[in-house]
């Protein structure tokens, strides 16, 4: 099927999941007014911290254990390029999971729409012969651990976001 190929191949890409999390998060920097803006710039820089703890996690893990690719030993045609590092954890779902679960803390139903892309990306993924189905799990699992990380960090050094803040604002950046 031709078209169900074509579907997957723009899920699959390094653009669309991370460009579109990047853009909520963005948008969320932005949105709203007083105290809601504020909450919404600390769910950003959540997102943002997430986004790094996730892939320092997985980056750690990946000096330490090494997984081939389903594509190397079970011989499939690639619809993407051939990734060359660990297929274990997922990276991207990490990465995806962590955007999707710092939004969710504080807008619901956008955080919600992260998920449902994370998973998508996730599964095409899977279904593309990138990675396993566990390598998927154990990254969305660690992009949901970074965002409690990145919120208990966000909330812990509220004050001096708050003071930081203010210089942004002075140039009306934040």
């Amino acid at each position: 099927m031709p078209w169900w190929d074509t579907t997957i191949e723009v899920l699959i890409s390094d653009y669309l999941a991370p460009v579109m999390g990047s853009l909520v998060l963005m948008g969320m920097w932005f949105m709203g007014t007083g105290e809601t803006r504020l909450r919404n710039q600390f769910v950003t820089i959540c997102g943002t911290m997430s986004v790094g703890f996730a892939s320092g996690a997985v980056g750690i893990i990946n000096g330490f254990y090494f997984r081939t690719r389903p594509f190397i030993d079970l011989d499939l045609d690639l619809l993407f390029y051939q990734p060359t590092d660990s297929s274990f954890p997922a990276n991207t779902t990490a990465v995806g999971f962590a955007m999707a679960a710092a939004v969710f803390i504080r807008r619901r139903r956008l955080g919600l729409a992260l998920f449902g892309l994370a998973f998508l990306w996730g599964f095409a993924r899977v279904y593309s012969g990138i990675h396993y189905p566990s390598d998927v799990l154990a990254g969305g699992a660690i992009g949901i651990a970074a965002a409690g990380l990145g919120l208990g960090l966000t909330q812990l050094l509220s004050p001096l976001l708050r003071l930081v803040l203010r210089v942004p604002r002075a140039f009306y950046l934040a």
